[in-house]
């Protein structure tokens, strides 16, 4: 389940990693709060702050792709995460200082934004380099792991501190947990990277990206499939804290509580993927089969009549979740060439969360027109349906081939 960790550069990023995430997703609910208090309590604000942190991925995330396969990742990511430091910072001091506006939080979710779409893609594809080939699946589930184990931790002690101090701390908290990954990076030893070969800055490198995913039926299917579950179905991270508050009537530490229960089924989900990960490759079955259990927890989830009831609920919700996106992202990795994989990963990043912009608006009128529990039936049942769709399509194409380049050979990993 760790075989990853054998890696000493990866361990390092795994270290700074668990540090790191617990400290976003402090930010993340302290972020969420905060507009929501600025805001009177506004779904629909709140969707607004989400689309302005997501809306630069559809612009920036192809050519951050194109800037991983040319210059050197670790470096880029460096510099990235500088730029973290420095945003969270700002918005706490204004926080700290009750200067804070609702402006201000709209202004530093895009400039967030900005730095997410630069660096997702970057991260994603310098797994690579960390562990090679043969530990990707591995490698990409213990990411996993982290940011879900994040998730619990994280929002158990935001909801809290929340409640005692106020927001304004958490950006502080998150700006320091970033230094761990900054020190991670520097200490790696870039002659024990994976590294491809290097690519030449040239014209048309963009293109030449979108052409090869064009080219791969099983690339374009597992897309597909992202987008669409990914812009309906999975936004319920955002609408947690419209229920907690519209629906349950909880406070801080309600709203906290829910995020940890979901939490708690996204780690398990996790491990039992890095599981499978030592076991073989990604399953084009299992992809389809995590995509449709997502869809139909979520719409079950939507009815469930208690606070309590709703949080347990969420645990298998979050399970089905990781599972459908670890599953995607592996047969992405293992599907490309090494020459190609920023540029790719960049396009998967666009459809993985380009399409938050119509989502997160979208859920917040959703909430606002029809009640915090509609997100969850609608979501659910478009990502339900759209997980049908595409087991037709492939049950009619005859099936999907995923190869896998191997040290010069070719593997199929699944034909299913």
């Amino acid at each position: 389940m760790f075989s990853s960790l054998r890696i000493r550069n990866y361990r390092l990023f795994f270290t700074g990693q668990v540090v790191s995430n617990i400290g976003t997703w402090m930010q993340r609910i302290a972020q969420d709060w905060l507009v929501f208090s600025l805001s009177d309590h506004s779904p629909i604000a709140l969707g607004m702050a989400v689309a302005l942190q997501f809306t630069p991925t559809l612009f920036l995330s192809l050519w951050a792709g194109v800037l991983a396969d040319r210059v050197d990742k670790r470096r880029l990511l460096i510099g990235i995460q500088a730029a973290v430091v420095l945003q969270a910072t700002v918005l706490g001091v204004l926080d700290v200082t009750g200067f804070v506006q609702l402006w201000h939080v709209y202004l530093l979710c895009f400039t967030f934004g900005c730095t997410a779409a630069l660096e997702v893609p970057t991260r994603q594809s310098f797994v690579a380099e960390m562990v090679g080939r043969e530990q990707i699946t591995n490698a990409v589930a213990l990411n996993s792991s982290i940011f879900n184990m994040a998730r619990i931790v994280g929002p158990a002690i935001a909801g809290f501190i929340i409640t005692w101090v106020g927001t304004g701390w958490l950006f502080i908290a998150n700006a320091a947990s970033t230094g761990a990954v900054i020190a991670g990076l520097v200490m790696m030893n870039p002659d024990k990277l994976f590294r491809g070969p290097a690519v030449p800055r040239e014209k048309g490198q963009l293109r030449e990206g979108l052409r090869y995913v064009r080219r791969r039926s099983d690339l374009m299917t597992v897309m597909g499939l992202v987008f669409f579950v990914s812009t309906f179905g999975i936004t319920y991270f955002t609408s947690l804290a419209i229920v907690a508050a519209n629906v349950f009537h909880t406070q801080a530490d309600g709203y906290g509580l829910l995020s940890t229960l979901l939490a708690v089924g996204t780690f398990t989900g996790a491990l039992m993927s890095a599981r499978r990960g030592t076991r073989g490759g990604p399953s084009v079955r299992l992809l389809l089969l995590a995509a449709f259990s997502l869809g139909a927890l979520e719409f079950a989830t939507a009815f469930m009549p208690t606070y309590l009831a709703f949080g347990i609920a969420l645990i298998p919700l979050g399970y089905a979740t990781i599972t459908f996106l670890n599953t995607a992202n592996a047969l992405v990795q293992t599907a490309v060439s090494p020459e190609m994989r920023g540029r790719v990963m960049g396009i998967y990043v666009l459809v993985l969360i380009g399409g938050s912009p119509l989502g997160a608006p979208m859920t917040g009128w959703l909430a606002d027109t029809l009640g915090g529990r509609s997100t969850f039936y609608v979501g659910g049942g478009i990502s339900a349906i759209v997980a049908v769709v595409a087991a037709i399509i492939l049950l009619r194409r005859g099936g999907v081939k995923l190869t896998a380049r191997r040290f010069g050979r070719q593997r199929v990993l699944t034909r299913r």
